[in-house]
């Protein structure tokens, strides 16, 4: 009687610490997904070739859904790629809808390649935003033809090296110009 006690509080124990263990997967898994939502929102918010307040994201297990709607094709993509270059996304599902399917008929080679330099202005701005030990207010970002300035004051050479790689680090990035100075 004493061994199935035993055997019986054992199983109950591993059972219990088994469940715990799923429930804090489950919330890291959660607070990740959150993290990731606000970093896609705020995304989309500092583009300003996007109406933000039109697109909706919810997001499980790293898997973004876009909904709304958006002027063109060409802004529906430009919504999924700069979700799709976010830390953390495993996939983007794009579900936006376009109100106006002729819009992109007047888009040329040159147009194309300025929403592409204001996407990656976005991300990199998004990346400095969320490193924790980036000043990211105190950096100036452009970008044009694929090349990204960066420009202001960091405090130490850590912090230079970073937002440096940051931006290199960035999808379709060619080069990186460096303006920063550190400043102590």
């Amino acid at each position: 009687m004493k061994r199935m006690t035993t055997i019986a509080l054992s199983t109950v124990l591993l059972t219990s610490s088994t469940l715990a263990l799923a429930g804090q997967q489950d919330w890291k898994d959660e607070s990740l997904d959150a993290w990731i939502d606000g970093k896609a929102e705020t995304t989309l918010l500092l583009n300003t070739n996007l109406n933000s307040f039109d697109i909706d994201t919810e997001v499980e297990a790293g898997v973004v859904t876009l909904t709304g709607d958006v002027n063109s094709g060409i802004e529906k993509a430009l919504a999924g790629e700069l979700v799709t270059g976010l830390e953390g996304v495993n996939s983007v599902d794009n579900n936006l809808t376009i109100l106006n399917e002729d819009a992109d008929a007047d888009i040329d080679d040159k147009a194309l390649s300025a929403l592409t330099d204001t996407k990656i202005t976005t991300v990199v701005k998004t990346r400095l935003l969320m490193a924790d030990d980036v000043s990211a207010m105190d950096i100036e970002v452009t970008t044009t033809d694929n090349v990204v300035l960066l420009a202001g004051n960091v405090k130490t050479d850590a912090e230079h090296d970073l937002a440096m790689n940051l931006a290199r680090n960035t999808d379709d990035v060619t080069s990186v110009i460096d303006k920063l100075e550190v400043v102590q």
